[in-house]
Formats: structure tokens, C-alpha cells, sequence
């Protein structure tokens, strides 16, 4: 049975191993310094839309080896570096840049963070000034009952419980 799970098994996991993504095309850096240093600059503010936590400059997936070259592409072809964010942003969306643009879709990825500080420290203040409760008196009757019990029952004292003047 052992066998046969693991026959049945080893073409699944040739068919991961293959699946795996092909390797970038290796960078052709822009003819012009000066286009290839502002390339290099968008790069480091540009998201990768696989690593997601990592600039396209340094990111080695394939997706973000061809987002290089569509940059290089559109700065070669005279588009300005506003114009080369705003065709990212129409192709990937607000999140491929690390600073995305401020407008009402954007608000909780600016003032999110802020304001879940702001409404932590006003529920921790809350929290601070509240007082505890006073304990409300006995009645004379429970004060009655209470002395009755005290008076009627004798300390039994525990016998794991140890006090320094035992002399164990």
C-alpha cells in the first residue's frame, strides 16, 4: 500500500518541480545614462507584484524582470516618470507603488494606521479613567448573618499551609 501511495505520488511532484517560474531575462540597461539612472530610481519605488514586500529593483521574479523593461521601454519612448507611474497604476493598481497616490480610495493605506493608534490610546484613556466601583454597604440583616457565621465557625487552620514561627 506504502508503495503504491508514493508511485502514485512522484508524478504530482515532477509536475510541481516543472511548474516552477522560468528564470527573468537578464536586464538590458538604457543607452543613456541619464534614462537608465531615472529607470533606476522609479525601480525603487515600484512594488513587486509577486514579492509584494520588495522594490522591482531587487526583486529576481520574472514579473517584475518585465515591469523593469516596460519601464525602460516607456522612458526610451519620452514618457515622463509621472506618466510611467500612471501606467502602472492603470495596469496594477494603487498598490504597486510604495507611496500610493492620496484620493478617497487610498485613505485607509494613509490615515489607517493613524487613526487605529489614535482610537487604541482614547480606549486605553477610557479604560484609565474609569473608577471602581464602590461596594455597596451590608443591610443590617446580612451583617447580622455575617457575624452569626463568624462567631459560630471555628478556623480550622490548613494543614499544607506553613507559617515561619512553626519551628519545622
Amino acid at each position: 500500500m506504502r508503495r503504491l501511495v508514493l508511485l502514485a505520488a512522484a508524478p504530482i511532484l515532477a509536475l510541481m518541480l516543472t511548474a516552477a517560474e522560468p528564470p527573468a531575462a537578464p536586464d538590458r540597461p538604457l543607452t543613456d545614462v541619464a534614462q537608465e539612472a531615472r529607470a533606476q530610481a522609479l525601480f525603487k519605488g515600484v512594488r513587486c507584484v509577486v514579492c509584494q514586500h520588495e522594490a522591482i529593483a531587487d526583486s529576481p521574479a520574472g514579473v517584475a524582470g518585465d515591469m523593469r523593461r516596460l519601464i525602460r521601454e516607456e522612458i526610451a519612448s519620452g514618457a515622463t516618470d509621472q506618466q510611467v507611474r500612471d501606467d502602472l497604476v492603470r495596469r496594477f493598481g494603487d498598490y504597486v507603488l510604495f507611496t500610493p497616490p492620496m484620493r478617497i480610495g487610498t485613505w485607509l493605506l494613509w490615515f489607517g494606521p493613524f487613526s487605529l493608534v489614535l482610537t487604541a490610546g482614547a480606549a486605553l484613556a477610557l479604560n484609565a479613567r474609569r473608577r471602581a466601583a464602590e461596594p455597596t454597604p451590608l443591610s443590617a440583616e446580612e451583617e447580622r448573618r455575617l457575624e452569626n457565621i463568624l462567631r459560630n465557625e471555628k478556623l480550622r487552620r490548613d494543614p499544607d499551609a506553613t507559617s515561619p514561627h512553626d519551628g519545622r
